[in-house]
């Protein structure tokens, strides 16, 4: 595992041993923008892992993305390996909590990093840990809520104006204009606390990862999104998010995830989009 060549991957050219917030921000932005959050190859015959050499290989060196347990155990490790005073927490995506965060302090001052919700809830930066200070950011306005042992995280969004009026009542859209994305303690967790939630979201016929394939990734003017067949691109807006869906057949899918999020997979891949809260 080298971190230059992980630099490399997200395209950083700063300075790697500099562990401060200007680098964190940037690693950060540089990190969904050029790496996918995806569940792929959960429909293509392979098993995701907490093996964070296997994870690097996999997101690294071979043309993939990865989902929360993937990319933000590679992120902890890029943070460590840059110095950073940082503790992995666990936070609750609906009532699971299965979904890996990092906190990382500077300066004596704490900061939520996760590199892998996707979509719509992407994180473009580091969320300053102080509860209701609004944080705008291009995808929406962020804030974290404490009440007491437990921190939540909100999104304030802009009203969604879809190009296609036959996708205009899409499963797939999340028309609030305010939402919870999850909710986390600030007990630290290793990587076994998600050992046991990993292999069931990738098991069980409920999971949402089983029900949906799943390829998302932020781009300079919004976010782009795979779910199934149905591919958006999301433009942000200063008072709207443009929506652009559309179908995509079979035999076009392998060269779409390949041009629009720079995804190769090796072994057949079967879209699945079936009946489950996930939004774009």
């Amino acid at each position: 595992m080298d971190l230059k060549e992980y630099f490399k991957k997200i395209g950083f050219t700063g300075q790697y041993d500099k562990a401060d917030l200007d680098n964190l921000f940037t690693i950060h932005k540089l990190h969904v923008m050029n790496i996918p959050f995806e569940n792929l190859g959960i429909h293509s015959g392979e098993k995701n892992t907490l093996d964070l050499h296997i994870i690097y290989d996999k997101i690294v060196k071979s043309n993939r993305g990865g989902w929360c347990c993937e990319n933000n155990h590679l992120f902890s490790w890029v943070l460590k390996e840059m110095g950073y005073k940082f503790s992995t927490l666990g936070s609750k995506v609906f009532t699971m909590d299965s979904h890996l965060i990092n906190l990382v302090e500077i300066d004596g001052k704490q900061y939520i990093a996760d590199v892998s919700f996707g979509v719509s809830g992407q994180i473009w930066h580091p969320l300053e840990l102080i509860s209701g200070k609004d944080q705008p950011q291009p995808p929406g306005v962020f804030r974290l809520i404490n009440n007491g042992m437990q921190w939540v995280l909100e999104k304030t969004c802009r009203k969604k104006l879809v190009q296609d009026e036959a996708f205009a009542n899409s499963s797939l859209l999340d028309k609030r204009l305010t939402k919870t994305l999850y909710s986390f303690t600030l007990t630290p967790r290793d990587v076994d606390h998600f050992r046991k939630m990993s292999d069931c979201l990738q098991t069980s016929p409920d999971s949402l990862f089983m029900l949906k394939s799943i390829c998302s990734l932020q781009t300079a003017t919004g976010f782009r999104a795979l779910f199934g067949w149905t591919y958006s691109e999301v433009t942000f807006k200063e008072d709207s998010d443009l929506v652009d869906m559309k179908e995509i057949p079979d035999c076009e899918i392998e060269a779409l995830l390949r041009d629009k999020f720079n995804v190769v997979l090796v072994n057949k891949f079967t879209p699945k989009n079936n009946k489950a809260d996930y939004y774009i």
